[in-house]
């Protein structure tokens, strides 16, 4: 398949022992996550299916983690989650996803907070995808087990979730041809922003993130919410650096304009009250 480059998403064909990286616009229609044996994963269409899950509902999909643990996706509700799709017998494309994606965890972690948001890495190859080979896979590559899980499901529950996510795969030889997608979810369990490729601008990924952590607006008079929508506007990417930092250039602009706005409308209703107490003299 010839490489098509564009600027947001990867399509993957991660074969064992071959890895072949195409970056492609990528999503697929929303009936069917896995298309059939005999058809070929087609880039638009997976573009198309993995925007049009955005907003979507996640339900409440059981999986097993790698210690062996059922749980509910629904008990994430309440603050934003990441989910990275890997399957485990990849030896190219999911690593080096994962290893991008731990650094950019580690930012994010660093700059919106440590406790903000949870991180999910699901396999959604059923068949093989056990929780002893999520476990081996976790070990591997660093993933920390304490703060992250690991996790799969049976083929149902899998193509339940991977129709929830708008996430695209095809059989292949040796493996699947699928989309590097990494889906963040917000409190609510919606599908808030879909991002794509192994080596994603960490903006791509902390922005939308913040956006779900912090609120894009003030949504309660409290001091909590205040405090959020402060770090929201402060928390900015330096390029640089390569790397967030708390600047509060703008708070400070924001604030020093607030109070220009203030003092004018002080000196405005003063000069407004002068005039009446002026014509109310005349008028005698």
């Amino acid at each position: 398949m010839p490489a098509i480059k564009t600027t947001a998403v990867s399509f993957v064909r991660s074969r064992i022992g071959i890895g072949l990286i195409s970056g492609l616009a990528l999503a697929a229609s929303i009936a069917a996550p896995a298309l059939a044996a005999d058809a070929a994963l087609d880039p638009q269409r997976a573009l198309a299916q993995s925007e049009a899950a955005l907003g979507t509902l996640v339900g409440a999909h059981r999986l097993t983690d790698s210690q062996g643990q059922s749980f509910s996706l629904d008990e994430y509700r309440g603050r934003p989650l990441v989910i990275s799709l890997i399957y485990t017998s990849c030896s190219t494309v999911c690593p080096t996803t994962t290893q991008h994606l731990l650094d950019a965890v580690a930012e994010a972690r660093r700059s919106v907070g440590a406790d903000r948001f949870a991180v999910l890495t699901v396999g959604f190859d059923a068949r093989n995808d056990t929780p002893q080979r999520m476990a081996v896979f976790a070990r591997q590559h660093g993933i920390p087990l304490a703060t992250w899980r690991a996790a799969s499901g049976d083929a149902t529950t899998l193509a339940a979730l991977m129709r929830d996510l708008g996430f695209s795969y095809q059989t292949a030889a040796g493996g699947f041809d699928h989309v590097t997608q990494t889906s963040i979810i917000d409190a609510e369990g919606r599908v808030h922003r879909n991002v794509y490729g192994d080596d994603f601008p960490l903006p791509v990924f902390i922005e939308p993130l913040k956006e779900t952590v912090f609120g894009t607006t003030t949504r309660a008079l409290n001091t909590q919410a205040l405090i959020d929508r402060l770090r929201f506007l402060c928390t900015v990417y330096d390029p640089s650096q390569g790397r967030y930092r708390t600047s509060y250039a703008i708070a400070l602009g924001i604030g020093i304009g607030g109070l220009s706005l203030m003092i004018a409308g002080i000196l405005f209703g003063r000069a407004w009250m002068r005039n009446r107490r002026l014509h109310a003299l005349a008028g005698r």
